[in-house]
């Protein structure tokens, strides 16, 4: 019965998740072609293929859909985490969890590519780069859970902002990549750069 009960509320999210990544994409769709402000809500909701009821269902404005959704870190990772694992190194467990989330994306490089030229949207860029920082936070959190008495809050917001940038940057390395490597690949070699920068000083 339990198990009954978990299948339905795993394939209500894949659903969620499915529609929320189409309305993400026709919304950036329609930003390329006709800017940020050259849509409604109602040519989303047609793009999409959704009701306006639907649409504002999954979110709750036009600069949410263009945006999209942050991934979700399993709970699981989280609690390792804050419990000093995997490897017991803050900036290589911030990292190992960074490559779990990325490893399990499903967008493709061409929607990953759209996603990346909304951002010369000044507006957007803005936005995005504030919802970011939104996003890291809680992992200020998490460091201060994991370090105890010895928690630096300058270090973990060191640590989290070199993530952050090696994120960014293996997101561009995978759109310009031309042998198809998969993103967590540019993000680990990036990751491994920077360990190794740090290790030589």
């Amino acid at each position: 019965m339990v198990k009954s009960a978990m299948c339905v509320t795993d394939r209500r999210e894949a659903r969620r998740l499915a529609t929320n990544r189409r309305i993400t994409v026709e919304a950036q769709r329609l930003v390329e072609e006709h800017g940020f402000d050259g849509f409604t809500m109602d040519d989303l909701a047609a793009a999409a293929d959704v009701s306006r009821r639907t649409l504002f269902n999954h979110v709750g404005s036009k600069l949410d859909a263009v945006l999209g959704e942050f991934p979700v870190v399993p709970e699981a990772l989280v609690e390792q985490f804050r419990a000093g694992g995997p490897h017991g190194d803050l900036f290589s467990d911030l990292g190992a969890l960074a490559e779990e989330v990325v490893a399990d994306h499903d967008a493709t490089r061409e929607e990953i590519a759209l996603g990346r030229r909304m951002l010369a949207d000044p507006r957007l860029l803005a936005a995005s780069n504030e919802r970011f920082a939104a996003y890291a936070e809680p992992f200020l959190d998490h460091i201060a859970a994991r370090e105890g008495a010895a928690y630096d809050e300058t270090r973990a917001r060191v640590a989290v902002s070199v993530l952050v940038s090696l994120a960014e940057m293996a997101l561009d390395d995978y759109v310009a990549d031309t042998e198809g490597r998969p993103l967590v690949d540019h993000l680990t070699r990036l990751l491994t750069a920077a360990r190794s920068l740090v290790s030589r000083t």
